[in-house]
């Protein structure tokens, strides 16, 4: 066997062995909403596949709200939101996923804006609370108070603590969030207690003992499968009967973009198909994912998520081939593994480094020196990779705990040797 033959059939294993222990095919009642379905649930005719979360029919596709579409003066676009928001809503999704933080709290108020002109009933709102932001007791009240007044929504059908590991649990423990959470679930301001997750699967443990939780959102996808951890972490949630859902199906929009050689492995398989529903279709492939947010910032995404949901189709096991031939070719070409979460933001200093990550890994995966240059140069100088001060702040928050100073030094060292 040869070394290119090796890496594919460790990828084949690793990518797919959930699917042989589970077995049969995962999508039999995913089509339209069952009967009895909870309030806010298309009719029994939409095909937007759907699921069930804390009890409660979400559709399978979930609108993250953490990417919106932004004027140039870096503000949401209400109207272009609604635009979007709209045509989800008419495509059988009612799921909005949002934040205290996204979009420096335009996303919440995005959603008041917006959502509070329909009925309550009619969509499903999770938001969540960040302990690193409240820090104390009485900060987490006035977080919590904030959000419903920016998202008018006068309750939350889910809430989750907020991108939990072994650093943001401790806080919470000493502030005490989840008495306080459980104090606003008797008061009916929300309904389904959750939690997201960033860390290693050893930190879920103390999390998992405090509470039965109803949920929890990990990040999931094909390529962190293995390289994240990511299906300890799931196997961990299903083991405790714990509904997932899903955060970064596609790495930060990566995996919706690869490298021409992932990318002519995919279109050679399906031409119509698209790279980032490939991804979506491998991640609602595991049949306790009850739930995949997706952040879509333009219409022609959203056109595409909702033909690739409606309803979703299993993978078929040349399908799942093809898809681990894709992500050996992906990760030959990988350079700095960031989301864009910008949960690094803002750099102290003023550093751009989401951006700065992009204009590299792209790069890195078609290796166009030329371009590189152009659209590094495009940024700002005193905002670019040799400005950094190594102050730590972002690697603190980074979830996925990248050595964010080192990269930027190898970044702009690499750019200097361009020269």
């Amino acid at each position: 066997m040869t070394r290119r033959e090796f890496l594919k059939a460790a990828a084949t294993a690793a990518l797919f062995a959930p699917f042989a222990r589970f077995g049969g095919r995962a999508f039999a009642s995913d089509a339209g909403a069952p009967a009895g379905a909870a309030p806010g649930a298309p009719g029994a005719g939409a095909a937007l596949s759907r699921r069930t979360m804390a009890g409660v029919s979400v559709p399978l596709l979930g609108y993250g709200c953490m990417r919106l579409p932004c004027g140039a003066d870096g503000k949401v676009d209400l109207a272009e939101t609604e635009r979007l928001w709209s045509r989800y809503l008419e495509g059988g999704g009612n799921y909005f996923d949002t934040a205290y933080m996204y979009h420096g709290g335009q996303s919440e108020r995005a959603v008041g804006a917006i959502l509070s002109k329909r009925p309550r009933s009619s969509y499903l709102l999770a938001d969540k609370m960040p302990v690193w932001m409240a820090r104390t007791e009485e900060g987490l009240k006035r977080v919590f108070d904030e959000q419903l007044e920016r998202t008018k929504a006068e309750y939350f059908d889910f809430y989750l603590m907020h991108s939990l590991g072994w650093g943001n649990w401790g806080l919470a423990q000493k502030i005490h969030a989840l008495e306080f959470l459980l104090e606003r679930k008797k008061e009916g301001r929300i309904r389904h207690l959750g939690f997201s997750f960033h860390d290693a699967p050893e930190a879920l443990d103390p999390i998992l003992g405090a509470y039965d939780w109803e949920f929890a959102m990990i990040q999931l996808n094909y390529q962190d499968w293995t390289k994240y951890r990511s299906k300890e972490q799931y196997e961990k949630l299903v083991a405790k009967g714990i509904d997932v859902a899903v955060m970064e199906p596609l790495h930060g929009g990566a995996l919706a973009r690869p490298n021409p050689k992932a990318l002519g492995i995919l279109k050679k398989a399906d031409p119509e198909a698209s790279a980032a529903s490939w991804a979506f279709r491998w991640v609602a492939s595991l049949p306790k994912v009850s739930l995949v947010n997706s952040g879509m910032s333009r219409l022609s995404d959203l056109e595409d998520n909702l033909r690739t949901f409606s309803p979703v189709r299993e993978l078929s096991e040349a399908e799942r081939d093809t898809l681990s031939a894709a992500l050996v070719a992906i990760n030959r070409d990988q350079a700095v593994p960031c989301t864009a979460c910008r949960y690094c933001m803002p750099c102290p200093v003023g550093v751009r480094i989401p951006e700065i990550f992009d204009v590299y890994n792209q790069f890195k995966a078609d290796g166009d020196a030329r371009r590189f240059r152009r659209r590094y140069e495009a940024i700002p100088a005193d905002a670019r990779a040799d400005k950094c001060v190594r102050c730590m702040r972002c690697t603190e928050h980074c979830p996925q705990k990248i050595a964010v100073p080192d990269e930027l030094a190898k970044i702009a060292a690499e750019l200097a040797a361009l020269s």
